[in-house]
């Protein structure tokens, strides 16, 4: 594992402040989040003293300029950890929501690092929260395949590039929830190396499944807005409600014909969607706030990290040492379509 992001870093009232928001409604919002301080690339102050509201083309480039930056610390970090080298990478998965660049981010990351210009690459763009575990699935398999191969896979994503400052609570919820960085996850389809004391190793990953509710569909969507003349992220009131709702058939899917049950699980390594959708989840799924904790506390520290935000409480899963061998790990994501994507992985 390895992650990244940006050196600034604001509270929720920092921001209000900022942003000279004095609606008692919107900052309602951004205080009552759980989320105490977020990383984010401002724009600069306008002649007002507010940041200065960029144009789409400006955050693109914003998109291009943090996603090579951030992705390659990330990709860095992993590998370090990992003690391979840039040159043993032969497969580079890169997903992002934020933005839209042709050729993708994962050339420019071939670029950036030095890395074979052989490497085999693939850009998952616009699937939003849920995007970690829908990549982390096809890499999985070509890991299955390459047997020996070091493959990785790179969230980037850079929600200051997706704002929109209308004034609207719909905007204000979106404005309030998201944070800029990145997470970077090695894999190896390789048993006799999982099971050698070189390099770092983890759990195997056994399985993934989809979930999509089709009824919500419209529920998570990024559009163009004609009167601001940029995309902007839409999020459903209900979104919380559906997704909790849904969460039993997608984890009781997951586990069908795996013997296990719930309680079986050990720890839960669940996307930090918001507050109401943790909360929802640990109703639904009967979860204790000891295995959301790493998720609340994601939450809290960097906001809603959209596809890597599941990467970043695995990271401080590991950091925590407490994994034993026979123990089951439940990921969960979730995100527009509407989808719960799950994995189960054993150490």
């Amino acid at each position: 594992m390895g992650t990244a992001v940006p050196s600034t870093s604001y509270s929720q009232r920092e921001l209000l402040d900022i942003f000279q928001i004095t609606d008692e409604r919107v900052r309602s919002v951004f205080l009552n989040s759980a989320i105490d301080r977020r990383h984010l690339t401002l724009p600069p102050l306008g002649p007002d003293g507010r940041p200065r509201v960029e144009t789409q083309g400006e955050l693109l480039r914003k998109h291009t300029a943090q996603g090579v930056e951030l992705g390659a610390r990330a990709v860095r970090s992993c590998l370090a950890s990992t003690g391979a080298r840039l040159s043993d990478v032969a497969c580079l998965c890169c997903v992002t929501s934020t933005g839209f660049l042709t050729p993708g981010l994962s050339a420019l990351l071939v670029k950036e690092l030095g890395l074979s210009r052989h490497t085999r690459r693939l850009d998952v763009v616009g699937m939003g929260c849920n995007a970690g575990l829908n990549a982390l699935a096809p890499v999985a398999d070509w890991s299955a395949t390459h047997p020996g191969k070091l493959a990785l896979m790179v969230c980037v994503e850079v929600c200051s590039a997706a704002y929109v400052f209308d004034g609207t609570m719909r905007t204000s919820v979106v404005n309030s929830l998201f944070g800029d960085g990145a997470a970077a996850i090695a894999l190896r389809g390789d048993a006799t190396a999982a099971d050698s004391d070189e390099g770092g190793t983890g759990p195997a990953l056994l399985r993934f499944e989809t979930t999509l509710i089709p009824d919500a569909i419209g529920a998570m969507r990024y559009d163009w807005d004609d009167t601001a003349g940029k995309f902007s992220f839409h999020l459903d009131r209900d979104v919380p409600y559906v997704v909790g709702a849904n969460a039993e058939v997608a984890v009781n899917r997951l586990l069908d014909g795996t013997g296990l049950r719930r309680s079986d699980i050990a720890h839960w390594i669940v996307h930090s969607g918001g507050k109401k959708v943790i909360d929802s989840l640990q109703v639904n799924l009967g979860l204790t706030r000891h295995d959301v904790r790493h998720t609340a506390s994601v939450l809290r520290d960097f906001g809603n990290l959209s596809s890597g935000s599941f990467l970043f409480s695995y990271q401080r899963l590991l950091s925590e040492g407490v994994l034993r061998d026979g123990e089951y790990i439940v990921l969960m994501t979730m995100g527009p379509g509407s989808t719960i994507e799950t994995a189960i992985a054993a150490q």
